[in-house]
This record gives structure tokens, sequence and C-alpha cells, in this order.
């Protein structure tokens, strides 16, 4: 690893950024278990960020925080919440605004999901309905009191990424929402800036992101902005294959605790998820290798033990 005093600005950094809406499962800390690994083995910087700018409950990051904290991960500097950074993202916006590369939609969901199911362009990509609208048309309809979204007027059909459990991997780039209706900065905006002005140059995250980050990746590039490095890891489903939530019984650290678990024995549980023994993050980071990580999903079980996907 680099020294301690590296200068920050060459080190890169890796991150991991929840979204305050309810506590941290074990699959989310499994998550931050691993971007922590990612980071701390190649002398990189770990930052957390919260991306608050959607459904916050309240007190949900401070015990976010507090369950990172307990089973042993840490991290530098200051916590960074995107509901501080409004500004950098009407920057961007408007960077993108002047390039011609956004027009106003006025889409309701309804409509997009209609349209989405005629046989044109990618699963999940918007279709387009007001990219060409005349300027008659949106004042028109502004006219009926709709809110207009702001997209990004993409010139590229797809976009290719490098990821380091992936490999190569080209997936479809539509007209993304840069603000919403309400004038909240959309998702795809807000973590490309806070990635490349925070330095962060890997991005260790569950695979279910994975079809949405060549979109990301080109907005980076419309913006001058690098790309990171990504990992997209599997995730922790259920019995019945779905991705794990609160339904699914004792899945967050404080159910865990309250029966009679140590902070310990779930990292050491994690820690086995991906094929290791160890009971404290230091530990695992002794022996981390990302080439020896799992390729498939961990299953949680009924009772509430983690198995590998397919064992009985």
């Amino acid at each position: 690893m680099p020294p301690a005093d590296a200068d920050h600005l060459t080190r890169g950094a890796g991150r991991y950024a929840p979204s305050p809406s309810g506590d941290l499962h074990l699959g989310n800390l499994r998550t931050a278990l691993l971007a922590w690994l990612f980071a701390r083995s190649t002398g990189r910087r770990f930052l957390l960020r919260i991306d608050d700018l959607d459904r916050v409950r309240p007190g949900a990051a401070e015990r976010q925080l507090a369950d990172l904290n307990a089973i042993g991960l840490d991290w530098d500097g200051p916590v960074v919440r995107q509901s501080e950074r409004l500004p950098h993202y009407d920057a961007a916006i408007e960077r993108l605004a002047a390039a011609g590369l956004t027009y106003e939609c006025f889409c309701t969901r309804r409509e997009i999901q209609q349209a989405a199911t005629a046989p044109h362009g990618p699963m999940g990509a918007y279709p387009g309905i007001c990219r060409t609208l005349s300027a008659e048309a949106r004042a028109r309809r502004r006219a009926e009191g709709r809110p207009a979204a702001l997209r990004l007027r993409a010139v590229a059909a797809d976009f290719e990424i490098t990821d380091e459990l992936h490999g190569r991997y080209r997936g479809p780039v539509d007209d993304v929402v840069l603000r919403r209706g309400d004038g909240t900065p959309a998702y795809n905006l807000t973590v490309v800036v806070d990635d490349a002005e925070q330095g962060i140059d890997q991005v260790v995250r569950g695979d279910d992101l994975l079809p949405s980050t060549p979109r990301q990746a080109y907005l980076a590039s419309l913006l001058g902005l690098p790309s990171p490095h990504y990992a997209h890891v599997p995730l922790v489903l259920n019995e019945n294959g779905q991705r794990l939530a609160k339904r699914d019984g004792a899945v967050t650290l404080a159910d865990r605790l309250a029966l009679g678990n140590t902070p310990e024995q779930v990292v050491a549980v994690l820690a086995e998820s991906l094929g290791y023994a160890a009971s404290t993050p230091s530990q695992l980071l002794e022996h981390f290798d990302p080439a020896r990580l799992p390729k498939e999903p961990w299953i949680m079980t009924a009772d509430g033990l983690l198995q590998p996907s397919g064992c009985p």
C-alpha cells in the first residue's frame, strides 16, 4: 500500500453510498464490506456518501453509519450528503444544456410505460416521446400545468464499460432524466458528478446496477469527467431468488444483535459468504483477493443462515 501520507489526489478512492430510506440489511453490509476491501487492498481512500435526494427516513442515515462502524469499517474524511451539493448538479446540467444536450419531457409514467411496450428501442429505455416536440407543443403542455423533467439528448445508442468481475460490458444508452419534474437532480446525474468531484476512481456495488452503468459512463464522457473502475458484485438473495429485503426476516444488524449475534459473528458470516474465514474486516483484508470472489449470489434462508446459491 502507499504510505499513509500519500497525496490523496493521486491515491484515488472507493466509496459506499447508501440511500437513507431505512436500515441496512445483510446484503447492503456485504456490499459495503466489499467496497471497503477493494479500496483498502489497493491503497485507495474509502469514502462514505449519503445519497439523500430521494426517500429519506428520519434517523436512517445515522443508524446506517453506526452499523458500518459496528462491523469494523472505517472511512476517510467527512461523510458527504448529496442534499448539500445541489449547486454542483445544477452546474453540470447547465453545461449539458449549453451544448444542446437536454430537452424538456412532460411524459407521465403511464405514458412512458405504454410507449415502452411498442417494439422499438432497448428494454427499459425512454422511447423519446418528447424529444422532437415543437416549441408550440411544449408551451401547450406547460399551459396545461404539466411539470417538465429535463432529459439528456443522447447521441449514442450504447456504450461500453469494463468491469473487474464481468469484463467488457456494452449496454444501451437512452435519454436519461437529469432533473425530475419536481426540480430534484436525478440519480444518474448526481452519482456521476459526485464520483468525479470526490476523486472516486473505483466503484464497487451490487450487480443489479450493472445495466445502468453504461448510461452513467456515457454521461461522464459528455461532461468530460473520468469514469471509475467498476466492480459489480453478486447480491444476497432470499429463498425465492429475489433481492434481499426487510420482509425476509432478521436481515438487519439490529435484528441479528437482538437474536444474540455479535458484530464479529455477523462479519464472520459475511466473510464465509465470500469464501474466507475472518471475524473482522482487517483480518479479511490480509487475504482478500478479488479473483477469488464467488460469481453467484448468496441465498439467505428462512432461518437466517447464508448459503451459496444452489446449496441444499
